[in-house]
């Protein structure tokens, strides 16, 4: 997550990082879980991507307003297309 120009900002974004996880597009091994969580340190907001064991696999900075809307997206998914 230290790319700061990373972030996402819209829930169209986030419905697209969504599927590309659940279709393996982006390569990650052993994928359990997807939930909206905020950073320990500074309260900063992102999506994790989990595996098995809770381990965070990979995470993106999302916008307060992303994790304040995108919990349900998250949460169900995205919409098949």
């Amino acid at each position: 997550m230290n790319n700061e120009t990373d972030i996402i900002d819209n829930l169209q974004d986030l419905e697209t990082f969504l599927i590309a996880i659940e279709n393996g597009g982006l390569g990650l091994k052993d994928v359990a879980g997807i939930a909206l969580a905020t950073n320990n340190t500074d309260g900063r907001p992102f999506v994790a991507v989990l595996d098995d064991k809770h381990q965070l696999l990979l995470a993106r900075w999302v916008t307060q307003e992303v994790f304040e809307t995108g919990k349900d997206l998250v949460r169900n998914g995205p919409k098949k297309h």
